[in-house]
């Protein structure tokens, strides 16, 4: 029997049920890992255009292929969804955004041979398509109008939802890409201390990683409009956690929190949307239409909210734009050396620590237009940011020294202050092939 069916016939009828969920989770140190996840957006060569499911040059024909060389295809309604091999997972996003989510490591270097031999394998199958994929954390070409739905049910749900709850959740599905890292903790007091971090500087991490200026063909004047698509989209379930500053027993304050979070729908057999405004904890006092919660209905519930930090059975890195290969390699070992070290997880912590929950909330708000140049009191997120790379590399120096140069590019963005965006936005005004420019190395 899988994990995922042996959680369905386990009952839940209490936070207590719920709280454990997480403090099973726990791993001793020596067993810590980093995964990453990241989604690149493709485009059709010859014209730019967003690639649709179906069709010669659509994302169905893409995992198809992946899926005679390697894996096990997951199917839904007779189309193939994702690819799952070993400890890795490839999936489509709702636009068509192509997500692995690579094996997890304990060693970052060897992310970079994972990542070529994912590299060979999407451009070989993809010139056969006519397919390039870009460096960036939004669609520049089109509008969201030009963009296909992928036939996933899960996101049919989502899609109806959206627009009910925040202005900007279709742009979110459709148009935008993300990197993000996976981490795990031993216990309640490493996870609060780990989450604590990540809030504290994920404004400065956005900053950094921001990758998604043009927007409908055009600069927008953003550094990240990814991010600030993300500050309309569901504040209900996204966004900072003022829990997360102000408790130590982070198991039981995320639970209250997620508990009282509408559901979008409940699975069995297919996702099932419930009426609006139905949350996990009537879900477990009432049940719905004959059913009742099980761990494996929590898990499917966390998985759909969208927090800066989001905890489950592991903690997730969520603020960050997708871009260039190097940074995709160095959001891991940067969260490795700020996490898994005390000491710089603790001046992480001080980084930030004077501010009041308002300052942060007003820092995510300026961050996605004026990023590295925000304004901070008397600094500029730019000059926090030299230092947060200090303390990540001094950090990284103690638990993992052999990844040191993986973050030499974001060491170099802090230091120059010249952020991805920046980069993307100098191509563009070039003109020319502007696929060319802003795809990936050997992807275009």
């Amino acid at each position: 029997m899988h994990l995922v069916d042996e959680l369905h016939e386990v009952p839940v009828r209490s936070i207590a049920d719920l709280v454990a969920y997480f403090a099973s989770s726990g791993k001793p140190r020596d067993e810590w890992r980093i995964g990453t996840e990241h989604e690149l957006i493709g485009v059709i060569r010859a014209t730019g255009a967003a690639p649709p499911y179906e069709g010669p040059q659509g994302i169905g024909a893409l995992l198809e292929a992946f899926a005679r060389t390697r894996g096990t295809p997951v199917v839904e309604n007779g189309h193939v969804i994702a690819i799952v091999r070993d400890d890795a997972q490839i999936t489509i996003e709702p636009g068509g955004q192509f997500e692995l989510a690579a094996r997890p490591l304990k060693d970052d270097v060897e992310l970079h041979a994972d990542l070529q031999a994912h590299i060979t394998e999407l451009a070989r199958e993809s010139r056969k398509l006519g397919l390039a994929w870009l460096a960036c954390g939004l669609r520049p070409f089109g509008t969201r109008a030009d963009i296909s739905w992928m036939p996933k049910a899960r996101y049919d749900v989502m899609r109806a939802y959206m627009p009910t709850v925040g202005t900007r959740g279709h742009d979110m599905m459709q148009r935008t890409a993300t990197v993000q890292a996976n981490l795990d903790f031993s216990d309640e007091a490493d996870a609060a201390a780990k989450m604590r971090c990540i809030y504290s500087v994920t404004s400065i991490l956005t900053a950094l990683w921001a990758a998604s200026p043009i927007v409908d063909g055009a600069p927008s004047g953003y550094q990240t409009y990814r991010a600030w698509i993300w500050r309309d989209t569901d504040n209900a379930r996204a966004g900072l956690m003022p829990f997360v500053f102000e408790r130590d027993d982070i198991f039981t304050a995320y639970t209250e929190w997620a508990i009282d979070v509408p559901m979008y729908f409940v699975y069995r057999h297919g996702y099932l949307p419930v009426a609006p405004g139905f949350t996990f904890r009537a879900f477990m006092r009432d049940g719905w239409q004959g059913e009742h919660a099980t761990l494996a209905d929590w898990g499917l519930h966390l998985s759909t909210l969208f927090p800066e930090g989001r905890l489950k059975k592991f903690i997730e890195v969520r603020g960050c734009d997708c871009g260039s290969f190097p940074m995709i390699e160095a959001l891991g070992p940067m969260m490795r050396g700020l996490l898994y070290d005390p000491t710089a997880r603790d001046a992480a912590i001080a980084l930030t620590a004077r501010m009041s929950f308002a300052d942060r909330q007003r820092l995510a708000d300026e961050v996605p237009r004026t990023g590295l140049a925000t304004r901070v009191g008397t600094t500029t997120v730019g000059e926090l940011a030299k230092q947060l790379v200090a303390i990540a590399k001094d950090g990284l120096s103690r638990v993992a020294p052999g990844a040191l140069s993986l973050l030499a590019p974001v060491d170099a963005i802090a230091t120059t202050g010249r952020t991805q965006a920046d980069r993307i936005v100098e191509l563009w005004q070039r003109g020319g092939d502007r696929i060319a420019a802003l795809a990936h190395p050997g992807l275009a």
